[in-house]
């Protein structure tokens, strides 16, 4: 289904937000275990880039926010990601949500010349950075992975000082980062444990960075398509559920929309 298509759909259903996945490749020798299981899903072969495919959703809607899924800023140079987010979010009219996280397959990082037993700072590197990029004018950077400055890229981000920050993984790594320098924490369902029982652990993390809970946006990724987790994770504080969709043809997604959309409307009454 075409995304700006389906974002159509989604908007006309009263969905808050499109989220959408990223792997630029999956290596054909790849060893890295999936945490999902023992088998690669076929979606993992087939997604499209975040951004291409955002952009196209966001400029066929008016409400509808639209995120990375997660963006693999290990992956990614930090000073073209930046310019991409600022882009975006002048584009969907400061409606972008920038969902980030490290990955797991070593393979596939590796080949983006990235050591998968330091992905995590390298990460922290690359967000601070952008933050820089999207706050200063000129903006520089000195770390360890990523060193710049001074630099001019404009336009900064609509929404100011910057688009919301999802991070994503399984406590307690997940919480600490998305304390440390994000605005929302997002890790996939049935993956560490329950979140609910996690939010604990993020709110040590968020006193540890001066910060308090609340300001920790909770979404629960791959969500289950069932009324009672949903109603019982909005009652723990969760925020947003994050469904999943295969890659498939209209005829088949649609279905799921409108069931995905009952559960929705039986948890907001």
């Amino acid at each position: 289904m075409h995304p700006a298509e389906l974002a159509m759909a989604l908007e006309d259903r009263g969905f808050e937000s499109y989220w959408v996945a990223e792997h630029t490749h999956i290596p054909a020798d790849r060893r890295s275990p999936w945490p999902g299981g023992a088998v690669l899903p076929q979606m993992y072969y087939e997604t499209m880039d975040p951004f291409v495919a955002l952009t196209a959703a966001a400029t066929a809607t008016t409400k509808l926010k639209v995120g990375t899924g997660i963006c693999l800023v290990v992956e990614r140079d930090p000073i073209v990601t930046a310019k991409e987010v600022a882009s975006i979010d002048h584009i969907s009219g400061g409606r972008f949500l920038f969902g980030i996280g490290g990955g797991w397959n070593a393979e596939e990082m590796e080949n983006h010349g990235t050591d998968f037993r330091s992905r995590f700072k390298l990460m922290r590197e690359r967000v601070e950075a952008m933050k820089a990029i999207w706050a200063d004018d000129p903006a520089e950077y000195r770390g360890d992975f990523v060193d710049f400055g001074p630099i001019f890229s404009k336009p900064k981000p609509m929404q100011a000082p910057h688009p919301p920050i999802h991070v994503g993984g399984s406590s307690p790594h997940g919480p600490r980062r998305a304390a440390r320098y994000g605005n929302g924490w997002m890790p996939i369902s049935g993956r560490g444990g329950t979140m609910l029982d996690d939010i604990a652990t993020l709110a040590e993390e968020c006193k540890k960075n001066d910060r308090d809970v609340s300001e920790i946006e909770l979404s629960l990724y791959m969500a289950p398509p069932d009324i009672d987790s949903a109603k019982m994770h909005e009652d723990g504080g969760v925020r947003r559920f994050i469904f999943g969709l295969p890659p498939a043809p209209t005829e088949t997604i649609i279905p799921l929309l409108d069931r995905y959309a009952e559960i929705i409307s039986a948890v907001n009454g």
